[in-house]
């Protein structure tokens, strides 16, 4: 299987934003529960995730940038990302995007799975803002 993907190091770095920047958002709109729990669980989700979206998340290199006093704030900066990433993806290696697409709902997934009951009002919006870019673009 040969590797098709060219990432410089800001599209790796936004890459990471996007992936780990979608498991804060679950952890920041799930404060009243674990957010912890829910970055931890999410965190290793990602770090499980194969190909060449996977070798990237898997450097645990800084994710640069990524702050906010509020969700509305770090969504401002996950949401662009995940688009930005989902469109270069998408143009240098489809299944690629696939595969990004797939790591971050399962991740999402997974931060999710430690609520108790069903996830509230707030996480049950950021999961459809999530995966409504995701499956935009």
């Amino acid at each position: 299987m040969a590797i098709t993907l060219t990432l410089a190091d800001q599209d790796k770095a936004t890459l990471r934003t996007a992936a780990y920047g979608a498991v804060s958002l679950m952890a920041a709109a799930g404060a009243a529960g674990s957010p912890h729990r829910i970055a931890a669980r999410g965190s290793i989700a990602l770090t499980s995730s194969t190909g060449q979206v996977g070798h990237v998340l898997a450097e645990k290199s800084k994710i640069g940038g990524l702050s906010g006093r509020s969700v509305a704030e770090l969504a401002d900066q996950v949401l662009p990302a995940l688009t930005a990433t989902m469109r270069l993806l998408g143009r240098q290696d489809p299944a690629e995007a696939d595969n990004f697409r797939t790591t971050v709902t399962l991740a999402v997934e997974e931060s999710v799975r430690t609520v108790k009951g069903e996830p509230g009002p707030i996480m049950t919006e950021m999961i459809r803002k999530i995966t409504g870019v995701l499956d935009a673009v």
